[in-house]
């Protein structure tokens, strides 16, 4: 994967546009293309964007793009880099799975954006390696595909396939591209041109670390609500958070209250309760799967606590989120 084109010419790389793609991820992937062909003083690159039918496609913005023409009609593409965002499993028609293992038997390499990895799994052509992902999707993706291996990386890239977490990462997969095919000198110089202070690695989180995310210091602190985080299908109760923190649990209480305004018992329900609304307006789990992925012992369970949060049932939120 990311080999040096063997051609004479500049190397064609397409974009399949599914609807709903992701503006930023798509543009902090052909960006780097054009920048780098101006500073190498010649066509490098060549790229192109397709649809399924052909025609221009809507982002999440609301702003069509428009396109070469249907994939089709693709048959020469050494690079096809998927674009998905919102909901990908309700745009993986069965011609478009077809058209991608199509064109993957015919030896182009395929990636994908953000979620378009759950594009991929749907086509089968996810096998061996790890894979990456937008970190809001990667628990619904997690229950869909138990046996695919998901990492945080901002970007994976193995033999068959390679995946990005999408936004700005895609910067950061293309720098990586451009490095491997035309010498780090080049990427580098393509990075400095977007005010892209260092080459990311693809190691580097996609997330804030959590003391800058919430906004605290404190390290016993730090270390309950990562286990928080950790363990939300089969929550902890407050003696082992206690003891994770290394103070009692009325010392643990006043911790929550003083620096994140919380008790914690309300604080691990709320992160229960954000994972279960990811997970249904992610994938088509039903809400007795949901509620046992999330810590509840029964579906009425979760839409009792799920009610009295979001004022909506799980039912009537998945249905809202899925007609709009």
């Amino acid at each position: 994967m990311f080999k040096p084109h063997p051609g004479s010419g500049p190397e064609p790389i397409g974009f399949l546009l599914v609807p709903q793609f992701s503006m930023m991820a798509f543009s902090a992937a052909v960006e780097p293309l054009r920048v780098a062909n101006r500073l190498a003083g010649r066509q490098l690159f060549d790229w192109r964007a397709w649809s399924m039918d052909g025609q221009p496609v809507k982002a999440s913005n609301g702003w069509p793009i428009p396109v070469e023409g249907a994939l089709s009609a693709v048959s020469d593409i050494r690079t096809l880099i998927v674009c998905s965002s919102f909901e990908p499993e309700a745009h993986a028609s069965k011609a478009m799975l077809a058209a991608l293992r199509r064109l993957a038997r015919r030896g182009t390499e395929i990636g994908a954006l953000d979620t378009g990895a759950s594009i991929l799994a749907a086509a089968g052509l996810l096998s061996g390696g790890r894979v990456t992902m937008h970190w809001e999707a990667a628990p619904g993706f997690a229950e869909a595909y138990p046996d695919i291996e998901i990492s945080e990386a901002l970007f994976e890239v193995s033999a068959k396939h390679f995946t990005c977490a999408g936004g700005t990462a895609a910067l950061d997969l293309m720098l990586d591209m451009i490095a491997r095919k035309h010498g780090q000198s080049l990427a580098v110089a393509v990075s400095e041109q977007f005010i892209h202070d260092r080459l990311r690695d693809r190691h580097d989180r996609q997330r804030m670390s959590l003391p800058k995310r919430l906004g605290i210091g404190n390290g016993k602190l730090i270390r309950v609500v990562a286990a928080m985080e950790a363990n939300l299908e089969a929550p902890l109760d407050a003696r082992s958070l206690a003891s994770l923190s290394g103070v009692s649990a009325r010392q643990l209480e006043r911790l929550f209250r003083s620096q994140l305004k919380d008790s914690p018992a309300n604080y691990y329900l709320r992160l229960r309760l954000e994972r279960a609304r990811q997970l249904l307006r992610q994938t088509d789990m039903s809400v007795m799967e949901v509620a046992m992925a999330c810590g509840y012992s029964s579906a009425s369970c979760l839409s009792r606590s799920y009610r009295a949060h979001f004022a909506v049932t799980p039912r009537e939120d998945r249905s809202e989120v899925r007609r709009s």
